[in-house]
């Protein structure tokens, strides 16, 4: 499986901040032998993100594309919607499976706004931007994501 990874976050993108929650979803991806497609960092805008969205589905052909940061309350928090602007349909039973999970640790899993859904032939799934938030995202990940990116891809499986 080729995996994106699109980091959300001006002080990463700036070069003044290192990328701890991309790394724990880099050693996720090399962990599972999938393969690292490529890895972006943008700042906290819409357009850049949409953009970076785009291209890592349509030119880069990924799988899965994981992003991290930007899926708070605050105004800058834009991933959401930047993410909806790129996807062709929803998967929102991704998000809230993520969400509930985070819930049994912390109620502050509440305020995550975090989406998932497909573009083309690309499952995206927005991320928290904090290590232990995606940490426990992919966790949740693990036991869907293969079936969910062979549906999305149109390999036949089976519905066991």
């Amino acid at each position: 499986m080729r995996v994106g990874l699109l980091t959300v976050s001006d002080g990463v993108a700036a070069g003044t901040r290192q990328d701890a929650s991309g790394a724990v979803i880099e050693d996720w991806i090399h962990a599972r032998g999938y393969r690292l497609a490529a890895r972006f960092a943008v700042p906290d805008e819409t357009g850049p993100i949409t953009s970076a969205l785009i291209r890592l589905c349509d030119e880069e052909q990924c799988d899965l594309l994981l992003t991290t940061g930007g899926t708070g309350l605050t105004a800058r928090d834009v991933t959401p919607e930047a993410t909806l602007a790129a996807l062709d349909r929803l998967a929102p039973g991704i998000a809230e499976a993520i969400r509930v999970d985070g819930l049994v640790k912390t109620p502050r899993a509440a305020l995550g706004r975090g989406t998932a859904g497909v573009r083309g032939s690309t499952l995206i799934v927005n991320l928290p931007g904090s290590p232990a938030g995606v940490t426990d995202g992919l966790q949740v990940l693990e036991a869907v994501v293969d079936h969910a990116v062979d549906l999305v891809r149109g390999t036949f499986t089976s519905h066991d």
